[in-house]
This record gives C-alpha cells, sequence and structure tokens, in this order.
C-alpha cells in the first residue's frame, strides 16, 4: 500500500505524520530497549503482586478495630456539628406579648 503511494504520487499527501496514509515512524533500538524495560518492570510487579501479604485467615477482620474506631469518630464529629434542639415555644415565643384574653 505504501510502495504503490509512493511510487504513483510521488510522496505521501497531506501531514506525512497523521491522517490515513501517514509516513510508517522508524523504530529505533532506544525504542525497543525502553519497550523492553516497561514489559520487565510489568512482568516483576505482576509477580510480587501474584504473592499476598497475608494469607486469608489472617486478612479476615484485620482491619475491624480501626474501622470501628474511625467510624465512631466521625460519628462523635457528625453529633457535635449537629444543632441543638428547638421546641415550637422558642420559635412562637416573640408572639407572647400579654398572656390575657379577653373574655
Amino acid at each position: 500500500m505504501f510502495l504503490t503511494l509512493t511510487l504513483l504520487r510521488k510522496g505521501i499527501p497531506g501531514k506525512q505524520w497523521i491522517g490515513k496514509y501517514r509516513r510508517p515512524r522508524q523504530i529505533t533500538w532506544q525504542m525497543k530497549r525502553n519497550t523492553v524495560k516497561r514489559l520487565e518492570i510489568e512482568a516483576e510487579n505482576e509477580y510480587w503482586i501474584s504473592r499476598p501479604y497475608m494469607s486469608p485467615e489472617q486478612e479476615h477482620g484485620h482491619a475491624a478495630e480501626r474501622r470501628a474506631q474511625n467510624w465512631l469518630k466521625i460519628k462523635e464529629t457528625k453529633f457535635n456539628n449537629f444543632p441543638e434542639h428547638k421546641n415550637l415555644i422558642d420559635h412562637l415565643s416573640h408572639l407572647k406579648i400579654t398572656k390575657t384574653w379577653s373574655s
């Protein structure tokens, strides 16, 4: 495909690095080295991820106490920020100017 385009048109139409008929980029030895290096790092990560730090028995419920304490802290802060209770009498006390009934 690229050979035909090159022979017939004497060049690549439009921008040479983008588009459907772009010129393929040369792969250098540095690109190959970086790719191999990334793949080696990924393989090492997969190796370490495949071996768990704790057994399933150890992992079960190991953070329950800490999570319960954190939940209590959150609950306390929410309770402290909660406004005090107000009665209907407090809201309507400004209406009690005189307590006498005209009868």
